[in-house]
Parts: structure tokens; C-alpha cells; sequence
């Protein structure tokens, strides 16, 4: 894949032209990318929704489930994809951020007979996943991503921070926590965006996020209410992910200071008078 023109090119790229923007971003942005799901029955349809000035909605690029790609709207121009939103002292993600919606329907409901998607189609039990939200306590029911759609998304974001200023991949249930729930613990956010930002990517043999995983040290506990996960062991680095909440366990990789530089769904650095460092 290229891009030329903020426009994607690609064997398996198409392009549907969306109304629903507001002009082009400004200086030095965009800097984030927003991984979203569709919530919708297909690919097409969802695009075909998003190009309809009555959704009041867009995004840049849906991701269908063999790998294929449509473009919506350039990578130069703000669409209408994050609404309600903050992050690290910024709201209205959509002036900030690429919009990358997956053709997944969401979470499932568990019926006595298989699960089922909001709109009643059955989804196979062997592409069904069990698993907790990272904003919830419980775990519930949700439509696997395929392979191929995690693969493109790597690639496209691989892309996408080679000819943009990206900071952040951040999931649209992490800037408007409480209203959405996308793209859910069936995607792999947290290990994509540390193998494609945190990790030295100058060197084939720099650890991966399971390779951290696995060197982690001691377990801890935080101990704050709410705990910072920053870039780098300083007060004014930015945050790499929401903050923990009280008793979340990390393992911890190194200190520095009066810092900790701990692992949970992935690195970064804590103050370390916040965690319980018992074991």
C-alpha cells in the first residue's frame, strides 16, 4: 500500500467519497489514530451509511474482514468518527485523529440456541470470544476479528506513522470511556500499538509486547486511585493509555528512580510510591 495525495492506493484499496467532514486538519496533525467497529452487517453497508449525510457520521477507512480497504475520506480532511471524546488534556478526537472503523458487529447476546448480533444474525460459535472490556468487571461475548483484518490494520498503521506526525493508537472506547465500548477486547490494540510506537523499531531483535510479557519481574499493585502510565520517567510525558485504577496488578520490568517501568496490557512508566511492590 502508498499513499499519495492522502489518498490510499492498494490492490485491495477502493474509495466511496463521504460528506460528512469539516475542512482539512490543522498544522501538525494529525498526530492520533482511533480504531473503531462498525457495528454493522457488512463492509459495504457500513460505507454506504457513512457516505449518507443523514448518518452525520465518517470515518477514513473501513476494514472488511478478507483485508480489503474503503476510503472514505482523505487522510488530510477531519471526519466524523470519535464525537464526544478526550485524551491527555485535548477533547473533539476528530480534529486530531484518523478514523479507522472494522467491519465487526460488537458485542454478542448469548442465547440458549448460540450468539447472536444486535441485528439477530448468527455468528458461528468457533468466531465467537470470551472476554472482559477493559472498562468493565464481567466478561461477555464478541465477533473475532479475522486475521486478515488485523494484519491490514497493522500495515495501514505501519503506513500511517510513516507519513503522519502519530503519537497515540488509541480504541474510541478509551477517549469517550462510558459511551463506547469499540473496538473491545477482541482486538489486539494494546500489543499493535506497542509493537508499531513503544518498541525499538530499528532492531529485528527488540522485544515484542509478549516477549515483555515473559522478562516481567515482580508483581504489584496500584495503589492510587487513579495512575498515569507515561512514555518515559517524567511527569510531563504523555500518557500512553488511561489511567489504573486502584489494585490493578502490573509486573514490573525496571526502576529508575522514583519511577517503575511496569507492564499490564502494555508498558510504560508509573511513579513507583503508587504501586505495592510485594512479591
Amino acid at each position: 500500500m502508498t499513499i499519495d495525495q492522502h489518498q490510499l492506493n492498494g490492490e485491495e484499496v477502493s474509495h466511496q467519497h463521504s460528506p460528512n467532514t469539516s475542512g482539512t486538519f490543522g498544522t501538525g496533525l494529525p498526530d492520533t489514530i482511533v480504531i473503531h467497529f462498525t457495528g454493522g452487517r457488512s463492509a459495504a453497508s457500513s460505507a454506504n451509511w457513512l457516505c449518507d449525510p443523514k448518518a452525520k457520521a465518517s470515518a477514513h477507512v473501513i476494514i472488511g474482514k478478507k483485508g480489503e480497504i474503503i476510503q472514505l475520506v482523505p487522510f488530510d480532511t477531519v471526519a466524523w468518527h470519535a464525537g464526544r471524546s478526550a485524551w491527555d488534556g485535548r477533547s473533539g478526537l476528530n480534529h486530531y485523529s484518523i478514523g479507522i472503523e472494522l467491519d465487526n458487529p460488537g458485542r454478542l447476546e448469548q442465547r440458549a440456541e448460540g450468539y447472536y448480533t444486535w441485528f439477530g444474525t448468527r455468528v458461528a460459535d468457533g468466531l465467537v470470544t470470551q472476554a472482559t472490556h477493559r472498562n468493565e468487571a464481567v466478561p461477555t461475548y464478541w465477533q473475532a476479528y479475522t486475521e486478515a483484518q488485523v494484519a491490514v490494520t497493522e500495515q495501514l498503521c505501519d503506513l500511517l506513522i510513516a507519513t503522519y506526525p502519530i503519537q497515540w493508537i488509541l480504541g474510541h472506547e478509551e477517549i469517550s470511556p462510558g459511551r463506547k465500548v469499540d473496538p473491545g477486547p477482541a482486538f489486539p490494540l494494546d500489543k499493535l500499538r506497542n509493537n508499531l510506537l513503544y518498541q525499538d523499531r530499528h532492531h529485528e531483535d527488540a522485544p515484542g509486547f509478549d516477549d515483555l510479557i515473559a522478562a516481567a519481574g515482580p508483581s504489584a499493585i496500584v495503589t492510587a486511585n487513579a495512575l498515569n502510565i507515561r512514555t518515559a520517567p517524567r511527569g510531563n510525558a504523555p500518557k500512553v493509555m488511561p489511567p489504573l485504577a486502584k489494585g490493578t496488578e502490573v509486573k514490573v520490568l525496571e526502576r529508575q528512580g522514583d519511577w517503575a517501568r511496569v507492564v499490564v496490557e502494555r508498558e510504560g512508566w508509573a511513579k513507583a510510591a503508587y504501586i505495592d511492590i510485594t512479591s
